[in-house]
């Protein structure tokens, strides 16, 4: 009962990272930001919905579906931030964008 109630929990969790997500690529200007904001959507509104699902499954007795969705979880964690590293890497690296210093905070004599 217990694991179900937290497991929808993070079904609306991951509901309102997704938003989030979606309203910081909608209102964001730059590339990297926009790519923040779609690693947030990503990770949040995919891999708590999956944690839940998992913890809903343990609860009603279903381990295999348990057992895929954790790992699947955890599998996303782990791609989706090398996945986006390597594209703010490539995207710099080819110079199709570049990094405005003043954008970030940072002292425009630098």
């Amino acid at each position: 009962m217990i694991l179900s109630l937290i497991g929808t929990l993070l079904l609306i969790v991951g509901a309102v990272c997704d938003i989030f997500g979606a309203i910081g690529m909608h209102r964001f200007g730059n590339f990297y930001l926009r790519l923040h904001a779609a690693t947030v959507g990503t990770v949040g509104g995919k891999f708590y919905p999956l944690i839940g699902v998992g913890l809903i499954a343990l609860d009603r007795g279903l381990l295999p579906i348990a057992g895929v969705a954790f790992l699947s979880a955890f599998t996303l964690l782990i791609t989706t931030s090398v996945g986006s590293h390597a594209l703010a890497y490539a995207a710099e690296r080819a110079g199709v964008v570049k990094i405005e210093h003043d954008e970030l905070g940072g002292d425009e004599d630098d």
